[in-house]
């Protein structure tokens, strides 16, 4: 009995402990173990979502949602949008969803095509003051400014605003000693000779159209030939790359490429030959430059480029480093014109096999394959950069031409329809590409030199490839035209015409001026308007003649 008093007496000791102690700590309650993870649910910017949002407007509206009430007090200092990730861009701050969402809006307007980087730091905290679990970063390209920077014009008189630009680089810029072209507008005193034969057609045009006078012309035309006769050094009657305005000496374009280079000299051929058809009078001046120019033309041993009978044509020859470069001149590319001209040569000629087998690698240089609907019979994959459909079409006209192998009024159009189409649906998502902004083709971009085409492809658009395609897609090739004129003029429109190169998608643009981009522009749109060069470089006979030779068909011949 005593035992059972003794445990009830401890039982009720201990209870009245236990609420005793119970009330102590109701009084002096311990903080709640906060369990929340803060985390970012949504970044939208004008109601998008991605990674990078692109072509957007110059006034967003930028909202942050959040898995929990934000610490307002920390929005401001923590949340961040810099202008090409550097410069601040002043911010608003607004609230809403019970605090939960952050509405950020630039103080004043965005710059258009421009890069913007949108961050919050892992630091800012919810409102019970926990830590956002990861930091954030958002990036924006803003719109192009779609307003018209240079008052309308016809289309007749844009193209002669475009072509008088350009002859610019050609004329005004042209070397001071030699009459000849820069390879760029930072070149100095280094001229190159392909690019040169494209200016002679660019002076050609500008006395055309009355952009200069035919005296003008004339004179510099004078000072070019008499240049090349008396002051260039040749290569079996080749000439180099690239060589030295002042002085004529060879400027190596490469160190094995220090001596004959047969494509370019093709290109200088073809403006001489166009010059010797154009200047016809009877005149001392004329009579005399029509003389020179038929001696640097038979003076080039085209068939010597055989490198020992092959029935190829080999780029390159050098003094001391001979047949080092190896370079076979074959497969659908830019060359056409130097198995035409060779054929074509009065002293060195070369007969169809040549052509056939080299050039043509027996048929190897078909295509067949359809890209975006239209069938390419000549060429790489997509038909590779268009200046292969420029260049040796600046004098060949390709409209009812064919041979064993292509109708070229096929293989011109659907190139450029090709590389059109490409951009038109831009399957690499490049910011920009569109109907009116399109031409892939070889020239500068941000990262040196490249040839742009499908399959090598990095968002740089090239003026030159749109623009020297108006005698196959005219109605594609003007809308480009007053895009890059009237939308993107304030970037691109300087003083000789349209620089080189730009990206959209990564906003650059070039400061250069390139003679074999800037040529072909003049030169093209002329044999659009007029197709004066086609008809002086096949209303030369000896052309003609190395037409049929190779097996060529057209109506004029």
């Amino acid at each position: 009995m005593r035992f059972q008093q003794l445990a009830r007496i401890g039982y009720f000791f201990t209870v009245v402990t236990f609420l005793l102690v119970s009330c102590k700590k109701e009084k002096n309650p311990q903080p709640p173990v906060v369990n929340e993870i803060f985390k970012n649910t949504a970044i939208t910017v004008d109601g998008r979502t991605a990674a990078v949002i692109k072509d957007v407007g110059i006034h967003p509206v930028i909202r942050f949602s959040f898995s929990a009430p934000v610490n307002k007090s920390l929005a401001a200092a923590n949340m961040l949008v810099k202008e090409n990730n550097a410069a601040m861009v002043p911010l608003t701050v607004s609230f809403g969803n019970g605090d939960s969402t952050v509405i950020v809006t630039p103080q004043s307007s965005l710059k258009n095509l421009t890069k913007y980087g949108i961050s919050v730091s892992a630091q800012f905290q919810s409102a019970k003051n926990v830590n956002l679990l990861s930091s954030l970063q958002v990036n924006l390209l803003t719109t192009i400014d779609s307003t018209d920077k240079f008052p309308l014009l016809s289309d007749s008189a844009l193209l002669d605003l475009l072509q008088k630009q350009t002859l610019k680089y050609f004329h005004d810029f042209a070397h001071p000693v030699s009459g000849l072209a820069r390879e760029r507008n930072s070149s100095g005193d280094l001229v190159t000779s392909g690019g040169s034969g494209m200016g002679i057609m660019a002076i050609i045009a500008g006395v055309n159209r009355s952009f200069i006078t035919r005296t003008q012309g004339l004179t510099q035309l004078t000072t070019i030939v008499n240049f090349l006769t008396g002051n260039v050094k040749t290569y079996h009657g080749a000439f180099p790359h690239w060589l030295n305005g002042a002085t004529g000496a060879t400027i190596p374009f490469s160190p094995n490429d220090d001596g004959a280079d047969l494509v370019e000299t093709s290109y200088l051929m073809q403006g001489l030959l166009c010059a010797r058809q154009y200047f016809n009078g009877m005149d001392s001046t004329e009579t005399d430059l029509r003389n020179k120019i038929n001696s640097l033309w038979n003076n080039v041993e085209w068939d010597w480029f055989r490198q020992n009978n092959q029935n190829t044509l080999y780029w390159h020859w050098s003094e001391d480093k001979n047949w080092i470069m190896n370079f076979p001149v074959r497969g659908w590319n830019e060359a056409l014109i130097t198995y035409v001209l060779a054929a074509s040569s009065n002293t060195h000629s070369i007969d169809q096999p040549v052509y056939v087998d080299g050039w043509a690698q027996n048929g190897a240089i078909k295509n067949g394959a359809n890209y975006y609907g239209y069938q390419l019979p000549l060429g790489p994959a997509s038909g590779g950069p268009l200046f292969f459909e420029h260049y040796s079409f600046l004098g060949i006209n390709p409209n009812g031409l064919n041979d064993q192998f292509a109708n070229y009024q096929t293989q011109t159009l659907n190139h450029t329809l090709i590389n059109y189409s490409y951009c038109k649906t831009n399957p690499g998502k490049y910011f920009g590409y569109s109907d009116a902004c399109w031409g892939l083709t070889a020239s500068d971009d941000p990262a040196g030199y490249a040839a742009h085409e499908p399959n090598n492809d990095n968002g740089v658009i090239t003026p030159s490839a749109a623009l020297s395609s108006f005698p196959y897609t005219p109605a594609e090739s003007m809308k480009a035209l007053k895009f890059f004129y009237y939308k993107l003029g304030d970037k691109l429109w300087k003083e000789y015409g349209f620089v080189d190169a730009f990206n959209l998608d990564n906003p650059w643009f070039a400061n250069s001026f390139l003679a074999i981009d800037q040529g072909p522009i003049i030169i093209m749109i002329e044999n659009y308007r007029t197709g004066l060069f086609w008809n002086l470089l096949t209303g030369c006979p000896e052309v003609k003649t190395g037409l049929l030779k190779l097996g060529f068909t057209a109506p004029y011949l």
